[in-house]
Order: C-alpha cells, then sequence, then structure tokens
C-alpha cells in the first residue's frame, strides 16, 4: 500500500489539515513556537518590568517639576487679573 493512501485513510483523525507525508504539521509546529517552555533569563529580566521600572512609573517622572509650574502659573495669572491695577493708556495730551 503507497504511504498517501494510508495518510488520506487517516484523514477525518488529522482534522481539516491535509496530511503530509514527512508527517510535518504547520499547526503543530506553530502550536509549539508561541511561548518557549523554558526561557532561562526569565528571572533576569523580570525587574525590567515590575517596581519602580514599570511602564507607569518610567514615564511618570519625565517631566518632575511640570505640576508645581502649572500651579504657580495659574495663581500668578489670577492674582494679576484681581490685584494689580490695570494700566491705562490715555493718549492725549498728556503723553509720556
Amino acid at each position: 500500500m503507497y504511504p498517501t493512501r494510508i495518510l488520506r485513510s487517516a484523514l477525518p483523525q488529522l482534522g481539516d489539515e491535509k496530511p503530509n507525508i514527512t508527517g510535518f504539521s504547520m499547526k503543530k509546529f506553530l502550536a509549539n513556537t508561541k511561548k518557549p517552555r523554558y526561557d532561562p533569563w526569565e528571572r533576569s529580566e523580570a525587574w525590567r518590568y515590575t517596581g519602580r521600572f514599570s511602564r507607569f512609573n518610567r514615564y511618570r517622572n519625565t517631566l518632575p517639576g511640570f505640576g508645581t509650574a502649572v500651579v504657580a502659573f495659574t495663581a500668578y495669572c489670577v492674582y494679576e487679573q484681581l490685584f494689580l491695577k490695570k494700566d491705562e493708556h490715555h493718549h492725549g495730551e498728556e503723553h509720556h
């Protein structure tokens, strides 16, 4: 009996995948290459993504004084509008 006939008879057991004479299955290959079973560097690299090196903490301190500067500038603008006397210019006889 030819190997192709044997593989064709086993088609319902293999599912919808077309049988291959070599026995190579692309679905099984892709399923096994998604994530390695054991990563020897996983423990050494874990510190990069936890604690003060997490993504949130890395970007939180990019502009450390920005919040204080915004509050100070807003307070100055409010003070200027409410309390400082506006200097009105009269362009008449008394010029400078």
